[in-house]
């Protein structure tokens, strides 16, 4: 619409205010001097009427706003626009070519996060349905316009507390990731350390008990007298002694008989259990596919024997019970491991104890590997189930992993 002589002249204002018409359009509100400073609003006007646009402003600058506005007409200049940084955008409904509710929409496929105000003569109460449904912070009629500052008010007050809540979240977000991963690097440097150990032991300790052995049953056999035979009997049963120490320790800190696979390794654990806790331990598994836990992407294995070890020690100190079931499955490429137990189960208190960190340990710990653990209890006992989704067929274990293990101990300390 072509702009009358009568729109290029100043607009009177409140007291301290005056809008200044610029190219297409654009006013510029400024202060008296001796106001004080503040940022004015960059406001955008979709509004092909400059009476209209001046009315707005007018209404704006009686609410005491100060204010930078544009006007435009056309979708191009709004596309080019909304490029540039707005606090909020006004818009007419029946505009040249398009609609307010198709600027709306285009302002939410850029990825614009503005606060979208449509103000028209003639919008019926299903569009103005939609364009709220559709994102618009709110709707204004042009025969009413005494509520237009406050809307615009309350439309950048509530923008800005969403940006807010999203740059919160945001870091709450990189917060919790960069835990989760620190929590990973914890839990990989104590394996690479508890390996690190165990190979010490092995290679040192191990070693040097197994050498002491065969020198005290040699002594115990070349004794001239029985005292000696005895006494050194007695050295030997106090070295077997250590012998088998440092084999549970090593046991613990490197299980070994992983090297044999994860089932025997969960048979042995579950065997162990039983003869030390007298609560009796079933494991169970699929044979036709105990062959594929053989061919387990690297750390898989591990995880889930320290999971089903961490399992079995809380139902041994906190369950109270009488049997236990270790079940592990491999169906649809997913690697399952149900610990289960008739024990008492757990309450809120029980999960929620300041420094009780083994069950989120285990969380932490499967995460490693790209799984998750679920856990369920009630009155009829506890299940604790690790899920780990595993790689294509034909993944192998991780060579270098299985490389650095240290031999098992007994072959050096039979």
């Amino acid at each position: 619409m072509a702009e009358s002589a009568a729109n290029s002249r100043p607009v009177p204002g409140p007291p301290g205010f005056v809008i200044l018409p610029g190219m297409n359009g654009a006013a510029t509100n400024q202060r008296s001097t001796s106001g004080p400073a503040a940022r004015p609003i960059r406001l955008l006007h979709l509004e092909d009427s400059e009476p209209d646009h001046a009315l707005a402003m007018a209404y704006l600058q009686r609410a005491g706003l100060v204010l930078d506005a544009r006007r435009i007409e056309t979708r191009g200049e709004f596309e080019g626009a909304i490029a540039e940084p707005w606090d909020v955008v006004l818009s007419d409904y029946h505009l040249p070519g398009f609609t307010g509710l198709d600027a709306l929409a285009l302002l939410r496929e850029r990825g614009a996060a503005l606060p979208f105000i449509l103000v028209s003569g003639q919008i019926g109460e299903d569009t103005a349905v939609e364009a709220m449904r559709n994102g618009a912070a709110d709707y204004l009629l042009k025969n009413n316009l005494a509520r237009l500052a406050p809307a615009v008010e309350h439309a950048i007050a509530a923008a800005e507390t969403q940006r807010a809540r999203q740059r919160a979240d945001r870091e709450l977000q990189a917060s919790q990731r960069r835990l989760s991963e620190l929590a990973q690097h914890l839990q990989t440097s104590v394996e690479a350390e508890r390996h690190a150990i165990a190979r010490e032991i092995h290679d040192d300790v191990g070693g040097s008990l197994t050498a002491l052995k065969f020198e005290l049953d040699w002594m115990r056999r070349h004794a001239p007298t029985a005292e000696l035979q005895q006494r050194a009997a007695s050295a030997l049963e106090t070295v077997s002694y250590a012998i088998e120490a440092s084999q549970r320790i090593m046991q613990n800190l490197r299980p070994a008989i992983l090297e044999q696979g994860l089932v025997a390794a969960l048979q042995w654990m579950c065997s162990a259990f039983e003869k030390r806790t007298g609560i009796a331990c079933e494991f169970r598994a699929d044979p036709a596919r105990v062959a594929e836990t053989m061919r387990l992407p690297g750390g898989v294995p591990l995880v889930a024997y320290r999971t089903a070890q961490e399992a079995l020690t809380n139902v041994s100190k906190h369950a109270q019970a009488t049997r236990v079931v270790l079940d592990l499955s491999l169906t649809g490429g997913v690697l399952s491991l149900e610990v289960s137990d008739n024990g008492r189960g757990l309450t809120g208190a029980d999960l929620g104890k300041a420094r009780s960190f083994g069950i989120r340990g285990l969380h932490e710990r499967a995460s490693t590997v790209g799984g998750w653990v679920d856990l369920s209890s009630g009155a009829g006992g506890t299940s604790l189930i690790l899920s780990v989704p595993l790689e294509e067929a034909g993944a192998e274990a991780d060579e270098g992993e299985a490389a650095a293990a240290p031999r098992p101990a007994q072959e050096a300390l039979r």
